[in-house]
């Protein structure tokens, strides 16, 4: 579904403030991939999601999603190919529209627009069950404005928007980050719902060693631009958070200075 071929990225090129972001990054993932990335501060993880969903341009090498090449496309023309769920709760939903606008806009990504009734009757009983799925209770409040909702329920809501059309690749940048720990628990659990349930391939960034053994099928750890460890299967299962810091000391030649990752 996702093959990375040496991508790399420097930013602030030939400056004092130069930085390599991306050194080199090969990555292929198969249909219905859920990989969890973990790594320090200015590890790439960020930046990787970046160049997939086209924010800033590649230096090198290629990115390829489901056959097609979009190394060059623009970052409006791939997304009717993704889906993505920011750290920042506001960044994902129109504070100002009510919770059916915001499905509505989701739902016609990449469709033409048309002279006709935004929202039909059949629509919004679609979106009543699609929120139902949330366990929120946002079913009965379809034109509420977003803007009165919680953190936690602006990010479920997101990631409802991000996986409606069924994405070819879903981005989820440390979307659980900026949420306290119980509501971020339930937005995790959504998110493991809605991928294993709509087959979705998936890229999770996260500071949390436990949940990113916990999710997904794949775990890669990425330090200075690249990819450093890459696990698997029952591989996988059987980690644990100490074998994980023992294998970034291997790989990197260090200690993991991160405290944010280790108090996590």
């Amino acid at each position: 579904m996702l093959n990375l071929t040496n991508v790399e990225k420097t930013f602030n090129k030939g400056t004092i403030n130069e930085k390599k972001a991306l050194t080199g990054v090969n990555l292929q993932l198969n249909e219905g991939d859920f990989v969890t990335i973990i790594g320090g501060n200015g590890a790439g993880k960020s930046t990787m999601l970046n160049m997939i969903a086209g924010v800033y341009p590649i230096d090198a090498g290629k990115i390829v999603l489901d056959g097609v090449n979009i190394s060059r496309m623009p970052e409006h023309k791939r997304a009717k190919y993704l889906g993505r769920v920011f750290q920042d709760p506001m960044r994902g939903t129109a504070a100002g529209m009510e919770i059916e606008e915001n499905l509505a806009l989701a739902h016609r990504r990449g469709a033409r627009r048309t002279l006709r009734w935004g929202i039909t009757k059949e629509e919004k009983e679609q979106y009543v069950e699609e929120l139902k799925v949330l366990g929120l209770g946002l079913e009965t409040r379809l034109t509420s404005k977003v803007g009165l909702l919680s953190g936690g329920q602006r990010q479920a809501l997101t990631l409802l928007m991000a996986s409606l059309q069924k994405p070819k690749l879903l981005l989820l940048d440390e979307h659980t980050a900026a949420l306290d720990p119980k509501t971020a628990k339930t937005v995790l659990d959504l998110t493991e719902k809605i991928v294993n349930e709509e087959h979705l391939t998936a890229l999770m960034v996260t500071h949390n060693m436990k949940d990113a053994i916990r999710l997904g099928n794949r775990l890669i750890m990425m330090h200075e631009g690249n990819i450093i460890y890459d696990v698997a299967g029952e591989e996988k299962k059987n980690l644990k958070v100490a074998d994980l810091l023992k294998k970034f000391e291997e790989a990197s030649g260090g200690e993991f200075a991160n405290d944010r990752m280790m108090l996590s």
